[in-house]
């Protein structure tokens, strides 16, 4: 007999659009469109972020507000709930408490691990707090413990040791230059060619 399933997912680019780049198109600073799908060192990527919006005087409300305005990508709303019907499913996130929980909602609040912000009393974002290194991988490693047979999907290089500790990792919708560097984790496109990966490696019916 197989071990329950559990299914862990990255959020930014597979269930809901890139933060960042949102707000980056919203404030007009193409140097805020960089992402894990770019730079995979994420402490030096958040550095670079602060100090932006740090030098422009941005906000976490300057930021929350463009997210009020976003909604989960076409199909994620559906693709979430056709999971929880059949196992349970983590998301697994490099953003922050202050920036997922309007998003939660509009998915039906499925379980999160992610960072947290320290915020000024200007409302200014002065330094982020990461709940722990390689938060993602841990996580997984931690299910496997549990004995959970683990299967996860992201998009970016933060993701990949999450993919690769999971009994089953799958990309979805990576940038081209990803798949080229670590062949190992087939490529879906669509949440149906991820939904038939995921009922086919857990048997998911």
């Amino acid at each position: 007999m197989q071990n329950p399933v559990i299914v862990c997912l990255d959020l930014e680019g597979v269930l809901v659009p890139e933060i960042w780049v949102n707000f980056a198109i919203k404030a007009g600073i193409e140097e805020l469109k960089i992402t894990t799908r770019e730079m995979p060192d994420y402490d030096a990527l958040m550095t670079r972020r602060l100090k932006i919006l740090d030098h422009h005087g941005f906000t976490l409300a300057d930021i929350q507000a463009v997210i009020d305005a976003m909604g989960p990508l076409e199909g994620a709303t559906e693709f979430v709930a056709w999971l929880r019907e059949r196992t349970q499913v983590i998301i697994l996130s490099d953003t922050f408490y202050e920036f997922a929980f309007p998003l939660m909602r509009q998915l039906g609040y499925p379980t999160i691990f992610c960072n947290q912000l320290e915020i000024a009393s200007n409302g200014r974002i002065v330094h982020y707090k990461l709940r722990q290194p390689n938060q993602k991988k841990h996580a997984v490693a931690a299910l496997k413990n549990l004995n959970f047979f683990v299967m996860a999907a992201g998009d970016a290089y933060n993701d990949t040791a999450m993919l690769g500790e999971a009994h089953a990792g799958f990309f979805f919708r990576p940038p081209d230059h990803l798949p080229k560097e670590f062949p190992q984790f087939p490529v879906t496109h669509t949440y149906a060619e991820l939904q038939a990966c995921f009922a086919q490696a857990g048997d998911l019916r």
